[in-house]
């Protein structure tokens, strides 16, 4: 016997996925007055590993942040057999940013205009310009510390809450910093350096990506959706949705989806917005291929799943005699560059990359990132001896590089592999370009350069890390050209009018900068457009 089938009540707008996107976009809408409601496959994140004494290992494992190696019941495997990275993602109430490290910068304008500065890539529809109100609107939303008057960094207002402490490792990679002439800054992080609104302040636990005991950190859980369901948001969770369903004049009419027990549901909705991360978003409107819309819906671009963009990551492990206090936190960019952000030609490739520094916690955590030596140097009387040494001596310098799209790096549906409930899992075919790797490789030099003047008396270079896929982007770009992109400005689908995408698969390039920021501005802005368009708006109905 197959699943039941159901039909719920109505709602004005139907958002798939509880990450950054899809939340953000349900508290503007329902504060505008919008029944909403919000289908998450995943549930409420359960006890953060943060406080375990095991934390290390139950991170390797159970809160791996890969769903190929975490495989929790919500969780969709991946085919990565053709990537050079591996993705690493959340499906929970508060996406990803349940396990991200809370570095909170912004695109900068020259992202916006790749195409026209550098002849490569494409350009966005739209400017830094436009985002700028969105990007402190959301600044205030979660509550973001920083330092203001860094001149690498966009124009608008300084951040809302003071910044957190550097520490030592900051110190000394600005030391560094210093003594070659580049610039740096305090980092601008999604963490509270203040008690506000009911969270308290920062406690340095240095265990950001593993949830954070008090709160402080601003993932979408803690930060966004007391708010969201104080607006009367209806939040489904443990529901997988099979189909986008459309009507015969081609417009959204809700989404189909699974929940735990294996009953099938139909939601109906006059819009319907996708926020289910760069992965998700393109498997989600391939799958929902019809009659009508033979290719995917939203597809008659054939963009829907090309040009996958993940930031390739390398990083240089700088291992120093002095404490350097390297189990406290921030996890995530206690100082940060843009030296090297903007193209330069005569470097061998264009565009450039965000430099970050980042402790190293735990005994585990520095073992591991020595895994490329031989055995004999990390393991038994040696590995003792190197983590008896440096254990809170040690920090990465860490290089995340602008991934220029690729049309044939892409998302698509497995011809066997399918998830818990039958569904297709997506595909992907991702390889780092010989430009990346040029990139890659300089930057590298430069980092291990910092890390000797600063004083370490070992380092080790990663040249890529493959299991670092946090920034999944690009599948489903923005832009002007219906012939080259999958939606407008606003998000808004070329093909359907009643049909949004706001999460990171809208990016047209992917900068070097974490990519959070931005996507919660983008679906703020194009939340608020479908309020002040909604007697324009296409329904169904």
């Amino acid at each position: 016997m197959g699943p039941s089938y159901s039909t719920r009540g109505e709602t004005d707008a139907l958002i798939i996925g509880a990450g950054p996107s899809g939340t953000t976009a349900a508290r503007l809408l329902a504060e505008s007055g919008y029944r909403v409601t919000v289908l998450e496959q995943g549930t409420w994140p359960d006890v953060y590993p943060s406080t375990l004494p095991e934390r290390e290992l139950v991170q390797a494992g159970p809160w791996n942040p890969n769903p190929n190696i975490r495989k929790l019941p919500s969780d969709y495997p991946i085919n990565e057999d053709e990537a050079d990275i591996h993705t690493l993602q959340f499906s929970g109430v508060g996406g990803s940013t349940v396990m991200f490290g809370a570095e909170w910068p912004r695109l900068i304008p020259s992202d916006f205009r790749v195409r026209t500065l550098d002849g490569v890539a494409a350009d966005w529809p739209i400017t830094y310009e436009d985002l700028q109100p969105y990007y402190e609107m959301i600044d205030e939303m979660i509550g973001v510390s920083g330092v203001g008057g860094n001149t690498a960094y966009p124009p608008g207002e300084d951040p809302p809450q003071p910044p957190l402490p550097i520490g030592r490792i900051g110190q000394v990679a600005a030391r560094g910093m210093n003594a070659l002439g580049y610039h740096w800054w305090p980092g601008t992080h999604a963490i509270l350096s203040r008690a506000h609104d009911g969270r308290s302040a920062c406690a340095r636990w240095g265990t950001c990506v593993a949830g954070c005991p008090e709160g402080a950190k601003s993932s979408w859980d803690v930060a966004m959706w007391p708010a969201t369901l104080a607006a009367g948001v209806e939040l489904i969770t443990g529901a997988r949705v099979r189909e986008v369903t459309v009507s015969p004049r081609g417009l959204a009419t809700g989404a189909t989806w699974i929940d735990r027990d294996g009953t099938e549901h139909h939601t109906a909705a006059p819009v319907v917005i996708v926020c289910a991360n760069g992965v998700g978003t393109p498997r989600l409107l391939l799958m929902s291929a019809s009659s009508r819309f033979p290719d995917g819906l939203a597809n008659s671009s054939g963009y829907v799943g090309r040009n996958l963009m993940m930031h390739p990551t390398a990083t240089v492990l700088g291992c120093y005699e002095e404490d350097l206090q390297a189990y406290l936190g921030p996890v995530g960019q206690p100082i940060w560059s843009m030296q090297f952000a903007e193209t330069d030609v005569t470097r061998g490739f264009r565009r450039g990359a965000k430099w970050t520094i980042a402790p190293v916690p735990g005994p585990a955590e520095l073992l591991q990132r020595i895994a490329g030596l031989p055995l004999s140097q990390r393991s038994g009387i040696a590995g003792h001896e190197f983590v008896e040494r440096f254990t809170g001596r040690a920090f990465e310098w860490v290089a995340a590089i602008e991934d220029l799209p690729e049309f044939d790096n892409r998302v698509t549906l497995d011809d066997t592999l399918v998830d818990g409930d039958g569904l297709p899992a997506p595909k992907l075919r991702y390889k780092l370009s010989d430009e990346s790797i040029r990139a890659l490789d300089w930057h590298i030099a430069k980092l291990t350069e910092v890390h000797e003047i600063s004083g370490a008396v070992f380092t080790h270079r990663v040249d890529y890390m493959p299991e670092v896929g946090w920034h999944l982007l690009g599948t489903a770009r923005c832009g002007d050209d219906r012939e080259t992109s999958v939606v407008d400005g606003y998000g808004k689908s070329h093909d359907v009018p009643n049909l949004y995408i706001f999460d990171g698969s809208v990016f047209a390039t992917s900068s070097a900068v974490n990519p959070t920021s931005t996507i919660a501005a983008f679906a703020l802005r194009g939340a608020e457009h479908i309020v002040e368009t909604a007697a324009e708006q296409r329904t169904p109905l």
